[in-house]
Parts: structure tokens; C-alpha cells; sequence
């Protein structure tokens, strides 16, 4: 029984060792990889505009893909961008089937438990969006007894109904946004983001900005976990796009500002 349990024990701390080993000769090998490949596979929907989707030409386009091929540029490989539904996209960096992935993936604690996150480069918040003419919503407080167009299983649609706000059942946020434009909901409690966009689109669309939560949600460039070199590198990229003014402009086309915080 000793010599078992001393056998064990010899096993054991001989994978210790192994393992002390293994981890970082990891280190810089997926970074290594695509550089020697000369391409950083890039998992996105293609659906998810105005982040990731298809323009008239049928060409992929979008925030999180121009994001994608400067970060590809300061790496100095080509981009590649495989698309996947949403469901299985994040799944998809387990079976290697791509590098990354660049599709307002929100940082969250349990996610990090299992990926590794660049820096954030997108922020949003929840914004309280009235008609222009609307005058008696001042902040969410008076979201009280009033009209909210909201997905009714969303965290904004929550957040309305706690307000004590009546939700009046969407789609999502288009769908939101016109039933305040034609007056049938009173509000709609949504994300900053796509309101930009929407303003992006339609400047002289009649809504506004009323209030804005003052916490916000920040989304990363999702990466296996265990290469540090590789997490480093793609956030040096972030910080070089910024620095030399790609990401504003890039910002500017999507949103009209910068959203980066």
C-alpha cells in the first residue's frame, strides 16, 4: 500500500512538471500560428447589422468587420471571416474553426472564466428614447403608467416594467422605435448603440435621447484563453487604430461618434 501510494505521488508530480512545461510553450503559439499562416480567422454572423452583415452588393460589411481588418493590418496578416449563427458562434473558438471572435461579444464575468477578452473597444447603455414633441418624459422615473415599447423578454423591457411603465410587446428595437415615431408607445427604454445607428440613417427621424443609465456594457475581441502574446498583440492593434484616428473614423461611419466609451 505504500509503494502504491508513494507511486501516486511520483506520477503525480511528475505531471506537475510536465505541465509546468507545457504552459508556457503555449505562450505565443497561436499568435505564431497566424503570422506563419498570414491570415487571423475571424468568427461573426454576418447578420447583426449595423455590426456584421451583408450591404446591397451582398458583401460583408459593418463596425465589428472594419474593427476586424484594421486589427488584421496592425498584426500584419489578412482577415478572414467565417460566419456562423449567433447560437454556436462562440462554440465555434472551442473547435477551431476560427481565431477570434468580432461580434459584440459582451465581457462578462463567466465568460472570462473560459476566454480570454481583448480590451473593450465598444461601450453602450441604456438610453429613455421619446419623440422629439415629447415633453413630459424627462427621465425614467416618469416611464410610470406610461406606454413602453419594449421586447418583453429583453433587460430592457425589464428595466421599463420596473420603472412601472406599461410595455407594449416588439420585435426589437426597429420595431420599437416606430411605434413611438407614430405614437402608440410613449417610449422605448434601448441600447445607445443602435440608436446611433438609427439617427446614423434616418438624421431627421423626430425621437431624442431623454436620460442614459450611467453604467455601461462594454464588448471585447473574444480569444482562446492561455495565449498572452496573442492577447497583447491584438490590443496593441486596438490601441494603434485608436491612436492613429482609424477607429474614430471608422466610429464616425457607423455611429457618428465615437462609441468608445
Amino acid at each position: 500500500m505504500t509503494f502504491f501510494k508513494t507511486s501516486l505521488k511520483a506520477v503525480a508530480a511528475a505531471l506537475l512538471v510536465q505541465a509546468a512545461f507545457a504552459a508556457p510553450s503555449f505562450a505565443g503559439e497561436k499568435l505564431d500560428q497566424i503570422k506563419k499562416a498570414g491570415v487571423i480567422r475571424i468568427g461573426t454572423e454576418g447578420t447583426y447589422a449595423p455590426f456584421t452583415f451583408h450591404d446591397a452588393s451582398n458583401k460583408l460589411v459593418g463596425f465589428d468587420v472594419e474593427i476586424g481588418e484594421a486589427v488584421a493590418a496592425k498584426l500584419g496578416v489578412k482577415p478572414e471571416f467565417i460566419e456562423g449563427k449567433w447560437d454556436g458562434l462562440i462554440a465555434g473558438l472551442d473547435a477551431d474553426r476560427y481565431d477570434t471572435v468580432i461580434n459584440e461579444v459582451g465581457i462578462t464575468d463567466a465568460r472570462k472564466q473560459k476566454y480570454a477578452f481583448s480590451d473593450p473597444y465598444i461601450a453602450s447603455k441604456a438610453v429613455l428614447i421619446v419623440r422629439s414633441d415629447n415633453d413630459a418624459i424627462k427621465g425614467f422615473d416618469d416611464l410610470k403608467g406610461k406606454k413602453a415599447a419594449q421586447s418583453l423578454t429583453s433587460n430592457y423591457g425589464k428595466m421599463a416594467e420596473a420603472a412601472g411603465a406599461e410595455l407594449v410587446g416588439t420585435d426589437g428595437f426597429d420595431q420599437s422605435i416606430q411605434l413611438v415615431l407614430t405614437r402608440r408607445a410613449d417610449a422605448t427604454l434601448n441600447d445607445s448603440l443602435s440608436f446611433l445607428d438609427f439617427k446614423k440613417q434616418k438624421p431627421d427621424a423626430p425621437v431624442k435621447i431623454v436620460a442614459e443609465q450611467p453604467e455601461a456594457s462594454y464588448s471585447g475581441i473574444l480569444l482562446p484563453k492561455g495565449d498572452d502574446d496573442l492577447v497583447a498583440a491584438v490590443n496593441k492593434a486596438l490601441a494603434d487604430i485608436k491612436a492613429d484616428g482609424t477607429y474614430k473614423k471608422i466610429s464616425d461611419t457607423y455611429f457618428g461618434q465615437d462609441v468608445s466609451k
